[in-house]
């Protein structure tokens, strides 16, 4: 098993219901079991796009699925809870980023780990931090 930290958060509609649900469906993913969430902060949108605040943890999980299963994976839950990829950094229901894959370092067209923008976002290293990831 593989320890992973997965990066949650919502801008749109009932956020703290659409992180719950989002949580819910990766304890259904067999292969997949979340040992621990951070705390849930509230944080201003990094786009020049106008859009309502987020809400934002982390989730701490051991699996046994590969990087990239893990993201079809994310991916999918994001489909059943209603994201829709319009333009790149559009409000959204959920949003599910792998941060870290234990220590592995993954540069793949549209999978990099760890996530290339963990330093320039303070919710994501806070939530690290609380999940002693760092």
């Amino acid at each position: 098993m593989t320890t992973c930290y997965i990066g949650v958060g919502s801008n749109v509609g009932d956020r703290k219901k659409f992180i719950d649900s989002s949580i819910e469906e990766l304890k259904k993913v067999q292969g997949v079991s979340v040992t621990r969430i951070s705390s849930i902060y509230e944080t201003l949108p990094m786009s020049d796009i106008p859009q309502g605040k987020y809400l934002n943890g982390v989730v701490e999980v051991e699996t046994d699925i590969g990087p990239e299963g893990l993201l079809k994976k994310l991916s999918d839950i994001e489909s059943v809870l209603g994201r829709k990829r319009t333009v790149k950094n559009a409000p959204r229901t959920i949003d599910l980023d792998i941060l870290y894959y234990g220590d592995e370092k993954i540069e793949k067209d549209g999978l990099t780990i760890p996530h290339p923008k963990i330093s320039e976002r303070e919710f994501v290293l806070r939530g690290l931090r609380e999940l002693g990831k760092y």
